[in-house]
Order: structure tokens, then C-alpha cells, then sequence
């Protein structure tokens, strides 16, 4: 993934509601796949 894709997947998890810190939560979980890290139900909620 380039830079240009991820910079459009951030704004887009933004337009849907996520806040910063679960778009870098989420993020690190896809990078490390560490638990502490995974998603839990829908941030945006």
C-alpha cells in the first residue's frame, strides 16, 4: 500500500466517524497483528 492509499483509507475511516486514536489503533493491528491493538465492535458507534 502507498502513501496515497493510506492517506485516502485515514480520511475515509475519519468520514465514517472513527476517531484518531482507533484509526492508529487500527492501524498498528493491521502492521504488528498484536491483540491489544484489534478492533473491538464498530469505533464509529
Amino acid at each position: 500500500m502507498n502513501m496515497s492509499e493510506v492517506a485516502r483509507l485515514i480520511l475515509g475511516l475519519r468520514a465514517a466517524g472513527w476517531s484518531d486514536k482507533d484509526i492508529n489503533d487500527f492501524v498498528l493491528f493491521i502492521e504488528t497483528g498484536e491483540e491489544q491493538y484489534k478492533p473491538k465492535g464498530n469505533p464509529a458507534k
